[in-house]
């Protein structure tokens, strides 16, 4: 067993290699375009050791919210002198063992999502005993530090889910579909529940493999033409917006769409009025914050939030707040 172990953590680690120095095809190239422009403009980077810090989140492949996330991270490296090595992995065991292989590489600081805590405990535990520090970010407030992280960074996802539920009331809805597309993850649990909290009518949650956007619609579609009496579905993830809005078409209902999470897409619609409003949680900023704060542990000691998180959000975005983000969404950091 011990042999597997070693074997399995080499692999793991070289895996994490290549996809961190490897950040270098995605990331790693918007980081080296960024630290050039810097020099350009005659902005050099703090005077500090060359420290690095892995970031690795539960994100599964070609989810935009993750990529705003990975962007805001990597501008905070820059400016703070840091290799910042990023990894996801969708499958709770999958992104622990890479939080493993972080601390094997003995990285200097560790950013991780807890979307399945207890999966991710002993990783975090193991990178705490390394002397590692840990900074969550995005989910997993409620753990963050009892499983001794320094901070979190993020929204707290039921104050977010009852935030939705007042708008709601404002708008004079009745029935919502509370759309949750990763079974076990506890933020999109607490934002549906959330929203019951405080919403006056009727909250029913609809569970979808949201791996698989053809099911997602053909679920959706389904639920709106058999319940004719919902007036409104909510997604959890900005992908999962315009995917409901083709559903409603094809469903003949007149639900409308609301949507946690900003992006261009959102944005557009939103202003258009597809969309009703969303929340925005400000990715880029948990992803900047996050290595700010690792940075400034490290350089002065510094812990941000006195033991209570840092809240990214929510703010309500409605058509007219779009318009005014219009230049940042298309950009890429909002």
């Amino acid at each position: 067993m011990a042999r597997f172990r070693t074997w399995a953590t080499i692999a793991l680690a070289g895996a994490l290699g290549l996809s961190l120095a490897g950040c270098s095809s995605h990331g790693g190239k918007r980081a080296e375009d960024a630290r050039k422009a810097a020099a350009a403009q005659g902005r050099a980077a703090v005077d500090t050791p060359r420290w690095t810090f892995a970031m690795i989140t539960h994100s599964g492949d070609g989810d935009t919210f993750w990529d705003i996330v990975q962007s805001g991270a990597e501008q905070a490296a820059v400016k703070d002198n840091i290799n910042f090595l990023y990894s996801h992995d969708a499958n709770a065991q999958q992104q622990a063992q890479l939080v493993d292989a972080a601390v094997d590489q003995k990285v200097d600081g560790i950013i991780v999502t807890l979307a399945k805590p207890d999966a991710m405990k002993a990783a975090v535990a193991r990178a705490e005993k390394a002397g590692i520090p840990v900074v969550t970010v995005n989910s997993g407030s409620a753990e963050s530090k009892e499983f001794g992280a320094l901070t979190h960074i993020g929204q707290d996802e039921t104050i977010a889910g009852e935030a939705v539920g007042d708008e709601l009331n404002k708008r004079g809805r009745k029935k919502v579909l509370c759309v949750l597309h990763e079974q076990g993850n506890v933020g999109h649990e607490q934002r549906c529940s959330g929203v019951k909290n405080t919403f006056h009518g009727t909250v029913d949650n609809l569970y979808v493999n949201g791996t698989n956007m053809p099911d997602v619609q053909s679920a959706l579609e389904a639920r709106l033409q058999s319940d004719k009496s919902v007036d409104t579905v909510v997604t959890l993830g900005a992908p999962y917006a315009d995917t409901a809005v083709k559903a409603r078409s094809d469903a003949g209902s007149r639900a409308e769409v609301d949507t946690f999470d900003l992006n261009a897409k959102v944005a557009g619609e939103l202003k258009d009025g597809t969309l009703g409003f969303a929340v925005d949680q400000q990715p880029y900023l948990q992803g900047y914050e996050a290595v700010d704060q690792l940075w400034l542990y490290k350089y002065n000691a510094n812990a941000l939030g006195g033991g209570r998180p840092v809240l990214t959000g929510p703010q309500i975005i409605t058509r007219d707040q779009a318009a005014a983000l219009e230049q940042y969404t298309k950009r890429g950091t909002r």
